[in-house]
């Protein structure tokens, strides 16, 4: 019984890494769009829009970067791996991935070709693996060993 609760908190922290992961990534995607308007860092204070926009740049997020990251996350915790830069690599393979399936999709409008953007898509990706590495990726294959 204790085993399946001990499962059942590493599923939690495992969904919650994910989620700060998405967040970190969103953050970052806002942050390089503001600066390539030309907003500078006292310009660029926190507004209502950021407060709305962060979240739901997230959810999309989440959603295109899923099934990528379940296959990095569930190779993670069978590997018991720990350290940040495998999780930073790994954002950047989920990102590509994700990448390399918008392109082949067959629907340009949808298509990323800008190399700027991107090098931010990857760049958001492994700001998100460090982030899930952080809240979750450390503690990575704890359940596995005894």
């Amino acid at each position: 019984m204790s085993r399946l609760i001990g499962y059942l908190v590493r599923f939690a922290v495992i969904l919650f890494g994910y989620a700060v992961a998405s967040l970190a990534a969103s953050a970052f995607l806002n942050i390089l769009f503001l600066a390539s308007l030309g907003y500078m860092p006292e310009q660029a204070h926190p507004t209502a829009s950021l407060y709305f926009s962060i979240p739901f740049v997230a959810l999309f997020v989440a959603y295109f970067g899923f099934m990528p990251a379940v296959i990095v996350i569930l190779l993670a915790e069978i590997l018991g791996r720990r350290d940040w830069l495998f999780y930073a690599l790994a954002g950047a393979v989920v990102a590509a991935v994700f990448l390399g399936l918008i392109d082949h999709a067959g629907d340009a409008a949808f298509a990323v070709r800008n190399t700027s953007a991107i090098l931010a898509v990857i760049g958001s990706g492994m700001v998100g693996g460090i982030f899930y590495w952080l809240s979750a990726g450390r503690w990575a294959g704890s359940w596995w060993k005894d």
